[in-house]
């Protein structure tokens, strides 16, 4: 039987221990990304990531100079914001990495390009070398056919500084993807698909969210809900044999951003988040559930401020 530390399934998934990212990553990439997607990620509630994909800002229209130089192209729209969450749990695809955590991020949105950087820093329940810290640089680009159709490609890099490889941990882990969103009926829905090169499998997810006005508030609702499964063959850090795992999750959550003077966005959160059938295996034993895949209601309040 496999004990932990092989509870979780990301480096070593030993942590209790994204994200994403993309986000998602959790309740945070609900918040973060809500936009990721996602879900950086409630939970990637709006934030369900849950994950990913940015808003544009209006763009500033400069005449180009009279030498002809293509001024415009240093002015296209573009937008920075920093955000600030707090997690009552860190959760992802649904394994609970560890509990009340800070996760600021920062963002730019270059047109239809995002380059971000996502960090963890658990207030308690930490994992030494693993998501204590966490920090996870992601970048994607949208490609828009029409009003209701882009597709988006894109990548998170995983790093965990004082991730102890000699005891099974990975520093750094790497997982491009690509993304689709349709907008039918005003329900956006993103069916991803990733695979991560380092622990050599796939993710597969479908995000689903939508936004109910609140005019007399001025604020909105905004639902977001994941269902996805993994398969990883090499979840630890040169073991041997390879111990392998796959898990599902699904996730429900909800967000109700406020705007506030000067460009800051309070935005309280709240999701369900839950991992199923959740195994690790080594060939010629029997298979392990993981402990860590659990379900919880994660509670996140972030402080965004763009310009």
């Amino acid at each position: 039987m496999i004990t932990p530390p092989f509870a979780n399934p990301r480096s070593l998934l030993l942590k209790l221990t994204p994200s994403p990212r993309q986000t998602g990553k959790g309740l945070a990439s609900l918040v973060f990304n809500m936009k990721k997607y996602a879900l950086l990620p409630v939970i990637v509630a709006g934030a369900m990531a849950w994950n990913a994909a940015g808003a544009d800002a209006p763009a500033t229209v400069t005449p180009a100079s009279d030498s002809g130089t293509p001024s415009s192209f240093f002015v296209m729209p573009s937008t920075v914001s920093v955000t600030p969450a707090f997690v009552s749990d860190y959760m992802f695809r649904g394994v609970r990495l560890g509990g009340p955590s800070f996760q600021p991020a920062a963002e730019l949105d270059w047109t239809n390009l995002i380059v971000g950087l996502w960090v963890n820093l658990p207030i308690s329940d930490r994992v030494p070398g693993v998501s204590d810290p966490e920090v996870d640089p992601y970048a994607s680009y949208t490609f828009n056919v029409n009003d209701s159709l882009s597709i988006v490609p894109g990548f998170t890099v995983y790093t965990y500084p004082d991730a102890d490889a000699a005891n099974g941990f990975y520093k750094v882990t790497f997982e491009p993807y690509l993304a689709v969103n349709y907008t039918l009926a005003g329900v956006k829905l993103t069916p991803k698909a990733y695979y991560d090169v380092i622990l050599q499998g796939p993710t597969f997810e479908l995000n689903a969210a939508y936004t109910v006005p609140l005019a007399k508030l001025h604020t909105e609702l905004d639902f977001a809900a994941t269902v996805g499964t993994y398969f990883w063959d090499d979840s630890v850090n040169n073991a041997s044999p390879r111990v392998k795992n796959s898990g599902s999750y699904y996730q429900l959550g909800v967000t109700l951003p406020f705007a506030l003077p000067k460009n800051f966005t309070l935005t309280p959160g709240v999701a369900w988040v839950q991992g199923f059938d959740n195994r690790f295996r080594i060939s010629g034993q029997p298979d392990s559930d993981n402990g860590a895949a659990v379900g919880r209601v994660v509670f996140s309040l972030s402080l965004g401020y763009s310009f």
